[in-house]
């Protein structure tokens, strides 16, 4: 009796261990997946960003000088 509980308790360890080791794994690729689009985010706001200076000079009518 002792060794059918001991196996129990095994196996509901393992399982235990797998389910736990799946959603780790599905966290850190969503992780993965939200640090990419935060930053897709900031280089959106620095180009737009960029263009908004480069509007308000030209209200201004500074001249703009571009590197590219």
């Amino acid at each position: 009796m002792k060794n059918i509980l001991f196996i129990g308790a095994l196996l509901l360890a393992l399982g235990l261990i797998g389910y736990l080791y799946l959603q780790l794994t599905a966290t850190e690729a969503a992780l993965a997946q939200e640090k990419q689009r935060f930053a897709d985010c900031e280089k959106v706001t620095f180009q737009l960003q960029n263009q908004l200076a480069s509007r308000e000079r030209s209200a201004r009518g500074e001249r703009i000088i571009d590197s590219n």
